[in-house]
């Protein structure tokens, strides 16, 4: 968690756990400028410019302000990150309960956290700093939390599951997301980053395997096989909640349960809602 207090010798916490009310505006106070505003402006800047060029100076020179206006209405730096990370958090589209099997469920769950750590590649380095207790970040919590409490699984295999899915989302979204970043600062296209590499690396015998993979995973753009590379690792993530539900509570990994749980399917393919 980030190390920014209130004061000398105070861990963090959480600007949605301070309990701070909304100011009012003063007379000095630029007319037109609000926390909302203020957060928006936030928002435009890391993804324009990233997470180390941002400054609160900076910030009040995009609104045309001072930046003694925008302390008047949130405390510090990392009250505003964290502010800004829950309006974007926002912007995924979460599945209503009982809309479709929970496998589709949980597909559009991971779809658009992959899109969100994409689009905004400032939120990966902020999603371990801060505790992500905004509205909209609970709110696609109880989502996936729902989701998967239909899949079968039992009470205490639920917060493993989550695990699971939370931080294959969170690498594959962030290494995506960091990589088309590299490229577009250096003025090139994946896809002609991507031939660059495998053409240096394909007649050097040590990259033999790795080539011989990236070859079999077909695709005709980095966006496609990042597509596949993604539906996969999804469906093996999925495959093996589908198995962990089959098995009794505190069983090991080398064993199988002589019951199937209530409401799971004998086979792969049943349903379990």
């Amino acid at each position: 968690m980030a190390a920014a207090g209130r004061g000398s010798g105070h861990a963090r916490t959480s600007v949605w756990l301070e309990g701070r009310p909304a100011p009012s505006r003063r007379s000095e106070q630029p007319a037109g400028l609000d926390r909302d505003k203020i957060v928006a402006a936030t928002v435009r800047l890391l993804d324009a410019e990233g997470l180390a060029k941002f400054s609160m100076r900076r910030l009040a020179a995009e609104l045309g302000v001072t930046a003694m206006s925008v302390y008047w209405y949130v405390d510090t730096k990392d009250d505003l990150l964290e502010l800004a990370l829950d309006a974007v958090t926002g912007e995924m589209r979460l599945p209503e309960e009982g809309d479709g099997d929970w496998r589709d469920r949980l597909r559009r769950l991971a779809a658009e956290y992959r899109r969100l750590l994409v689009t905004h590649v400032w939120v990966s380095p902020l999603m371990g700093a801060y505790l992500n207790v905004g509205p909209n970040a609970m709110a696609f919590s109880t989502a996936a939390q729902e989701v998967l409490r239909t899949s079968g699984l039992a009470p205490e295999q639920l917060p493993g599951a989550l695990s699971l899915v939370y931080q294959f989302v969170y690498g594959f979204g962030t290494i995506e997301g960091r990589f088309a970043a590299r490229c577009r600062e250096a003025g090139i296209s994946q896809d002609d980053f991507f031939r660059q590499v495998m053409g240096t690396i394909e007649d050097r015998p040590e990259f033999g395997r790795s080539v011989d993979i990236m070859e079999a995973r077909g695709g005709d753009s980095v966006a496609e096989m990042r597509a596949r590379d993604f539906d996969f690792a999804l469906d093996c993530a999925i495959a093996g909640i589908e198995a962990m539900r089959r098995r009794a509570p505190g069983e090991g990994a080398g064993e199988t349960s002589g019951e199937e749980r209530p409401g799971s399917a004998g086979g792969s393919g049943g349903t379990a809602d």
